[in-house]
């Protein structure tokens, strides 16, 4: 890089910077800071939905599957996530919207107290809390091994200078400014993801290199599954998927109850899944064929695309590839930390502090820009380890415990919402979430701690989803645990219009402790 190509990188911080001071303006409360108020356009939230959806590492980890073993990176990836996204834009992005709108509640996981119990509430919560840590401290050590190889400075300094800059504006601005910086940043990775289409595609003879290169890769370069990424894994995936990117994970969630109604949700999540059918494709061809521009010198090729960037693009053009690398990851990392503190604000302190039952709406917005900044602190302390031999390597966490530890967590709170799953209580909750965390461990390490190597990623990441699905499915069966109480929220979250069943929300016990229940009033009133 240049001197050109740093002011391209500084002035893209700046303006991240700007757009979070001027979305403090419009954040007044707690609602305001997790969910825009219930005002965001869809159009806003659907581009924002896909943004937070994936980081750097499309960059490093996948970039490395994609130089390997060819189109089975976006086949196994982003495929079954548009095919998912699809699916949950009538199953769950309304009833995700109706969270807000009818039951006045700030955090994606503030309903389970009344539709389980408390105790599932705090389980689901803290092992949520806990994974998203390792998982955005991925996203940070991937995006500084890219800063590393573009500026040398140490993974470590790349780590506290994206995370700073990201802490800036998200903890100023709250969800605004995560989706407006995440809209500037969609812009700029539109930009960038061209100029290095077009710079590859010249290199390689013009335009019609697009069907004419295919026989010069590796073979097997075209294949849909290859290497570990089956079939089997290909079907898991999209199972995985379906619950993580529509709501599983919390910050997907947010995008669809930010906008002003169930509607609206749904044609978010419609022009997500149609982002992520055709944007990663256009990613991706680069990447693909890669093999014939550069030479990778990581054993998992992760380095390839940077290295392709880096003697491909002239400089300016750099600049702005770099900022559409930043771009990806301050988008994931920014999301998930709104989303964590929503969590943490709502959920988890009311049920150890009577002060956060009845915190005021200054002293419930200060918790929440405290609670973001811790989250991003001990992502990025422990982004400095992700390639320690306990996490192994950034693509190692992403798909083996994020993919896999996912589903435990989401399949309460997913199919909770949904009302052929009214009988499942909170036993069955309960239960599917600790079998599927013991699936994983069990699959994934002997008993020692020591790592498993002789079962197929498909079955790492998968068991512990198809573990926790059956429980919740034949506990509800077994052991039917559905009460008047539980029943009205789920038709009031279920119902279309202004029925019987809407009329129902007017049952629905309030979503928090007597001693919150005026700070809710009050925030709801606003929605």
């Amino acid at each position: 890089m240049n001197s050109l190509d740093w002011v391209v990188l500084i002035a893209y911080f700046g303006v991240m910077i700007a757009i979070g001071v001027w979305s403090h303006k419009r954040v007044d409360n707690v609602s305001d800071f997790f969910t825009a108020g219930g005002k965001m356009p869809w159009w806003l939230a659907g581009i924002s939905h896909h943004m937070s959806g994936y980081s750097a590492v499309m960059f490093t980890g996948y970039a490395g599957i994609a130089y390997t073993f060819g189109v089975t990176s976006f086949v196994t990836w982003s495929l079954p996530i548009a095919i998912g996204i699809g699916i949950g834009a009538k199953l769950f992005a309304p009833r995700l919207n109706r969270l807000r709108s009818r039951l006045h509640v700030a955090s994606p996981l503030e309903y389970l107290k009344n539709r389980y119990n408390i105790q599932t509430q705090q389980a689901l919560a803290w092992s949520g809390l806990l994974l998203k840590i390792v998982d955005v401290g991925a996203k940070w050590a991937a995006i500084a091994t890219l800063l590393s190889v573009f500026t040398g400075i140490t993974i470590t300094q790349g780590i506290f200078i994206t995370g700073a800059i990201t802490a800036v504006y998200c903890t100023v601005g709250g969800l605004w400014a995560d989706a407006l910086t995440e809209l500037g940043q969609f812009v700029i990775q539109l930009l960038a993801g061209i100029a290095m289409l077009v710079t590859a595609m010249s290199k390689l003879g013009g335009f019609s290199s697009l069907w004419t290169v295919w026989d010069k890769l590796p073979s097997g370069h075209t294949h849909p599954t290859a290497g570990p990424y089956t079939l089997t894994f290909l079907i898991a995936y999209l199972f995985i998927k379906t619950f993580e990117y529509n709501g599983g994970m919390w910050n997907q969630a947010q995008r669809y109850m930010a906008t002003s109604s169930a509607r609206e949700a749904t044609r978010s999540a419609r022009l997500s899944a149609i982002l992520w059918l055709v944007w990663p494709a256009v990613l991706f061809f680069p990447m693909w064929v890669a093999p014939l521009l550069v030479q990778a010198k990581k054993p998992d090729a992760s380095d390839s695309y940077a290295l392709m960037t880096e003697q491909l693009l002239p400089h300016g053009l750099l600049g702005l590839v770099v900022v559409g690398f930043f771009s990806h990851t301050m988008a994931m990392c920014s999301s998930d930390a709104n989303a964590i503190s929503a969590v943490f604000t709502r959920d988890i302190a009311p049920a150890f502090s009577k002060s956060a039952r009845e915190w005021s709406n200054r002293a419930a917005l200060l918790a929440a820009r405290v609670s973001t900044l811790s989250f991003l602190g001990l992502s990025m302390a422990l982004a400095t380890q992700i390639n320690s031999p306990t996490f192994k390597d950034i693509i190692t966490v992403v798909i083996k415990w994020v993919a896999g530890l996912m589903g435990p967590i989401a399949i309460p709170f997913m199919l909770g919402l949904l009302r052929q799953f009214r009988k499942s209580g909170p036993t069955a909750a309960l239960t599917s979430w600790a079998a599927g965390l013991l699936a994983f461990f069990f699959t994934n390490y002997n008993m020692d701690g020591s790592a498993k190597t002789d079962v197929a990623l498909q079955y790492q990441v998968a068991l512990p989803l198809a573990i926790s699905l059956v429980l919740y499915i034949v506990i509800g069966f077994i052991k039917p645990e559905d009460t008047p109480e539980r029943d009205a929220i789920i038709a009031t979250i279920n119902s279309d219009g202004d029925g019987p069943d809407a009329a129902a929300a007017a049952a629905v016990p309030a979503p928090a402790e007597a001693g919150d229940a005026k700070v809710l009033g009050r925030e709801g009133a606003g929605s």
